[in-house]
This record gives structure tokens, sequence and C-alpha cells, in this order.
């Protein structure tokens, strides 16, 4: 609706994990390289975990787009499930046929294993990625592990990517899971944006859409940290609605004030106002120490 309007090509604040808009801070270039650093490893699991919205899935789709060549990659988004449905769904996303009326635990698990070895032979590299894993049941996670049992005598055959909230590093220290949890061989944690992050984040995306941070006003920029907290998912929504906002009331930039109103229509007054006041006590606190330690200099030199 707003696109014309601010001479754009595409919708810049699009919560769809498009790689194309995926704006690489300094935390998400690590977060890669430890995927990546990860899967070329001998050992069959590497992590990434991070709050909702702070951008794993769109890392995982920019992972996906280094893999070499001849990589086949199974993926699943829907982890609850028990282990005989998750390796059903390895199974169909491997394309490996199979009788329903034979369905057991070692009957999809000689398949998979044969299609590793098959894959082994043919040069091909297998990597399953399961999304929102602090969903898996423990004993889904441990059939996990034992399917990377297959091995040659320099690497795993299979490659998992356990992609999930904070929950997933809780779910791991369980002792029965401490088997698995020595086989990872890369985790990360990711972190959301900082200030300065904030508007490189929102520049980056406004330049693919053929746009520029000009569309926001600077003190709008300084509102989208401190109410969004620097979580990308949520940047999106309310620059979204902050431009149709100003598109609607023909405003030629986002101004503070209609930045505001847009988190309110989405966020809710009472969370906007709340974010506002922690926003001020921190500037409160630092001046209190500043002066208190300019009081203390002064005192010395009397």
């Amino acid at each position: 609706m707003y696109l014309n309007y601010f001479g754009l090509s595409d919708n810049p604040f699009s919560i769809a994990p498009n790689p194309d808009y995926l704006y690489m801070s300094p935390r998400h270039k690590e977060a890669l390289a430890h995927l990546t650093f990860g899967l070329r490893e001998s050992g069959g699991f590497v992590m990434l975990t991070g709050e909702v919205g702070t951008g794993k899935t769109t890392v995982s789709r920019k992972l996906l787009q280094q893999l070499p060549d001849k990589t086949q990659v199974a993926m699943i988004l829907n982890p609850t499930l028990s282990a005989i449905e998750l390796l059903a769904t390895v199974c169909d996303e491997l394309g490996i046929e199979y009788q329903n009326t034979k369905a057991s635990l070692k009957y999809f698990t000689d398949l998979i294993l044969n299609k590793l070895l098959n894959n082994h032979k043919a040069g091909i590299n297998t990597v399953l990625i399961i999304d929102e894993a602090q969903h898996l049941l423990p004993e889904v996670l441990e059939q996990l592990r034992l399917l990377t049992n297959l091995e040659t005598n320099r690497e795993k055959l299979l490659k998992v990517v356990l992609i999930g909230q904070p929950e997933l590093q809780q779910l791991l220290k369980r002792n029965e899971l401490r088997q698995l949890a020595q086989r990872i061989t890369a985790r990360y944690h990711l972190l959301p944006l900082s200030p300065g992050e904030v508007k490189s984040y929102i520049a980056h995306r406004l330049s693919v859409a053929g746009g520029d941070i000009s569309i926001f006003s600077p003190s709008s920029l300084k509102a989208v940290f401190n109410v969004t907290g620097g979580i990308p998912r949520v940047i999106n929504l309310l620059c979204d609605r902050a431009l149709t906002l100003s598109f609607t009331r023909q405003d030629a930039q986002v101004k503070r004030h209609i930045f505001l109103a847009a988190a309110q229509q989405i966020l809710g007054e009472d969370v906007v106002s709340q974010r506002q006041n922690r926003q001020w006590r921190w500037i409160l606190v630092a001046v209190f120490i500043l002066s208190t330690a300019l009081g203390y200099g002064l005192g010395g030199a009397l």
C-alpha cells in the first residue's frame, strides 16, 4: 500500500525469512560462521539458539545457500513428533520410500542408515536441520544421536543442526542427554541487535527494497530500539505499521510520534509506556552515577 508512495520496490519489513534481507550484524556473521564451521567438523551436531524473533530461521536459510552443491538437506519445521514420527519425516525429506505396515524404529532407522551410506558413496553430504528444536522430546533427541553413530574414520555421515529458543540449552543439560550434548561441535546464542545495529538493520532492509534510511527521522530510529529491544521480528512489524500510518497521513517521513502510535497499535499502550519509562530510568541512573563520580572528583581536588 505504501510502496509506491515511498519509492520502494518491495516490502522491506516482511517477517518472512528471506535471506536477501538478512542483515549480517557481527552477531549474525558469527552465528553463520559457527554453523558452517560445525558442519565441517567430524561431530554430529551444531546448535543455534536465541530469543523469539532474533533471526535464527533467517540465518539457517542463509546457511542453506552456502552448503556445498552435493548436499542433501532434510528440513523439519514441526518437531513436536514422537521418535517414530520423526524418523518417518526424515525418510520423507530424504526421499526414502517405505511401507507404513512395517513402521517401527528399527525399520526406519535401517532405511535411513542405508540412505546415508549410499549418499556417502556418491560423495553427497547429508544434513538434517530441525527448527524449534526446544520442543523435541528427550527420547527423540536420543534417537537422533543414534542416527549419528554411523561414521567413517574421519566424519559422521549425518550432520544435525538444532535451532531453537533458549529452552533448548536447558533441555540438553538433562543427564540422559549428556552423550548428545558432548557431540555438539559448535554452538551459538544469537542476541538482539544493539542500538547502532538497529539503525544499520533498518537502512539495509530499506536499501534492498530501493529506499534509504531518510524515510525514518533520527528520533524515530532511537524509539525503534527503545520499544523493540533490538528484536528484528518486532522491528519489522512496527516499522511496517509506521510506514502504513505515515502513508495514510501523507507524511514524507516517519516521525517519532507516528512510530510510537504504530507500536501502541501492535504491542499495546501499556507495553510501549513501560519500555519508554525503562529508557528514562536508565538515563537517570547514568546521570546519577556521572554526578556522583564528578562529586568525588571535585571533592578530591579541593
